[in-house]
């Protein structure tokens, strides 16, 4: 089975806004939830939601506002559903 990608915006605009601190909190997360098998993590050229702080990408879905701060919530209430297939 394939994996799917899941895309973080590596633009300028989340580069100010700490997506280098935001990184190795992720990949942690994705091993901590075992979503190796499922998910690719990217990095990926601007997301033109530039107003919305960090952006990540999952198949047609954004999710918005992340920060280094809020990753870990928006993660498993947002991110880890839509995944797996719950969201």
């Amino acid at each position: 089975m394939s994996r799917e990608n899941l895309y973080l915006c590596m633009g300028s605009a989340c580069h100010q806004l700490g997506v280098y601190e935001v990184l190795p909190k992720l990949q942690k997360l994705i091993k901590e939830y075992a979503l190796d098998e499922i998910v690719e993590l990217k990095g990926c050229f601007c997301l033109e939601t530039c107003s919305s702080g960090i952006v990540m990408k999952y198949k047609d879905r954004l999710f918005i506002n992340i920060s280094p701060q809020n990753l870990e919530e928006k993660f498993i209430k947002e991110i880890l559903p839509c995944v797996q297939g719950m969201g």
